[in-house]
């Protein structure tokens, strides 16, 4: 089941409340791996209380290049050589990332016990395997910014056990070959499909984040009938022109993107320290006057994403 793990929620810098912005997507039973979205300041403190293990950190994607979202950057990649990763690191991020990382790990003399990879991205696909696609998108941020849709490809379906019982076929290792679409043969001499004993296929999730931004026309491309979006929203409802002046985006405005976009769930985070307690409340209301499923993220917050959304 693949998880979201929230590792900072607030805007621009540290607060009692909320650390500065990392999303971490958990792709344990997917690849075994963990995502990291941005790693703002004191990230690798976040991490200490959850289960996330740096050494399976396989992939960052910086969405742009203020401090609020890389600080963090160059303590993790260190602390990780530390904490047994041995495996390619690879940190995806705009124009200017390769310098960050570079600089840093050469001025403060941090040698990396594995192998790292900076890729500088442009729009478009970024990372393509058979499990997952990653699209870049340009937001409207003042500095470089991107927001990316993760894509799940289709999931085979589910082995139909009850119809192998049936023909006489039990539980064993020819379950898995059979679960992989082979054509088998049996010790009677029967030859059987494993395509015959497969239910229908099962639609990938997709995980969209929009990070820094005035609302632009890329916020819905982003967000299109994705799964879970994560948006962010700095300022509250009737602070659009504050908003739009500072780049960033409100809770109705974010709202609005998940119910035109045909958003399944919509996480709201990089919230402003200027909302404390209660304020996070009526912050809540207001979003849900536009679209009902609609949550706030706070700081550890684990939102489990099962491979079939109600």
């Amino acid at each position: 089941m693949l998880e979201i793990i929230f590792l900072g929620t607030g805007a621009g810098v540290p607060a009692k409340e909320r650390n500065v912005t990392s999303v971490a997507l958990q792709l344990l039973e997917e690849r075994g791996a963990t995502w990291l979205f941005d790693c703002g300041e004191a990230t690798q403190h976040q991490i200490l209380y959850t289960s996330i293990r740096p050494r399976r950190i396989e992939k960052i994607f910086i969405t742009h290049l203020h401090g609020d979202h890389i600080f963090g950057l160059p303590g993790l990649l260190g602390s990780r050589s530390f904490q047994g990763g041995e495996s390619l690191l690879t940190v995806y991020g705009p124009i200017g990332i390769k310098a960050f990382i570079e600089t840093t790990l050469s001025v403060s003399t941090t040698h990396l016990r594995y192998p790292l990879e900076i890729i500088e991205i442009e729009e478009g696909v970024v990372f393509e395997d058979d499990q997952f696609t990653v699209m870049a998108m340009k937001l409207d941020h003042g500095i470089q910014s991107f927001g990316y849709r993760v894509i799940e490809k289709d999931l085979p379906g589910k082995l139909l056990v009850e119809k192998l019982k049936g023909i006489g076929i039990q539980p064993g290792p020819i379950y898995q070959q059979l679960k992989a679409g082979e054509v088998v043969t049996l010790e009677d001499g029967r030859v059987v499909n494993g395509n015959d004993f497969l239910g229908e296929k099962r639609t990938g999730r997709v995980i969209a984040i929009v990070g820094d931004t005035r609302i632009c026309d890329n916020c819905y491309k982003v967000a299109t009938d994705a799964t879970i979006l994560i948006h962010e929203a700095t300022f509250c409802a009737g602070d659009e022109k504050f908003a739009y002046d500072y780049f960033h985006s409100t809770t109705k405005q974010a709202a609005k993107v998940a119910h035109t976009a045909n958003v399944k769930t919509l996480l709201l985070t990089h919230i402003s320290s200027r909302y404390q307690g209660n304020d996070v409340e009526l912050l809540l209301k207001e979003a849900k006057e536009i679209f009902e499923h609609t949550y706030i993220a706070s700081d550890l917050l684990c939102f489990k994403v099962p491979q079939e959304m109600e």
